[in-house]
């Protein structure tokens, strides 16, 4: 498996200069696009198209910082599992249930719902931010000691923002309208 940072000649960091790391990718793209190697050898045209393949992934990857963060996570050896409804986490528990009764009212046909549905929207999309505010804290933590202790805690933040997120998710696909078919004139 290539390393995604061995690749673009960066250390294992969190915190990653977006400008240089595009500009890495560009010079990088150059020298192994496919097209460089069209009168060369089968095993040298597949290198190039295996090597162009894990640089596009490599970018998408390190691009992002959840993406990247659980990357990393992946590669110091943190299961980075699918979130499941028992990880939910202790401090939402009650505000879960409220929404989740609040989305059934509304799944039904109860429009009542909708203020305390549009109220849970903005509660957990500030949960969000500050999610987002611990998680970047815990970033410039881990590139500042390397830690493993701090790895774990970014996987609980992550774990906790990816929840929250599938929370607000569904809020606005309940709250978003429904479209109307088009009626033939």
């Amino acid at each position: 498996m290539t390393d995604y940072y061995e690749l673009f000649g960066l250390t294992r960091s969190l915190n990653l200069s977006l400008d240089d790391l595009q500009k890495r990718y560009y010079d990088l793209s150059r020298q192994l696009h496919p097209d460089r190697f069209m009168q060369k050898p089968e095993a040298e045209r597949q290198r190039a198209l295996d090597m162009s393949s894990a640089l596009n992934d490599a970018h998408r990857t390190l691009k992002d910082p959840i993406r990247r963060a659980q990357y990393l996570l992946g590669i110091e050896g943190f299961d980075i599992g699918e979130q499941r409804s028992k990880d939910v986490p202790p401090e939402l528990l009650e505000e879960v249930f409220e929404l989740n009764m609040a989305l059934e009212e509304m799944r039904g046909g109860d429009d009542s719902a909708r203020p305390q549905l549009e109220q849970a929207e903005k509660n957990f999309s500030r949960m969000l931010a500050e999610t987002d505010q611990q998680v970047q804290s815990l970033f410039e933590q881990y590139d500042g000691a390397q830690s493993r202790d701090t790895l774990s805690e970014i996987r609980n933040a992550l774990n906790r923002r990816k929840y929250i997120q599938n929370l607000v998710s569904e809020v606005e696909r309940t709250l978003a309208p429904v479209p109307q078919p088009l009626i033939p004139s």
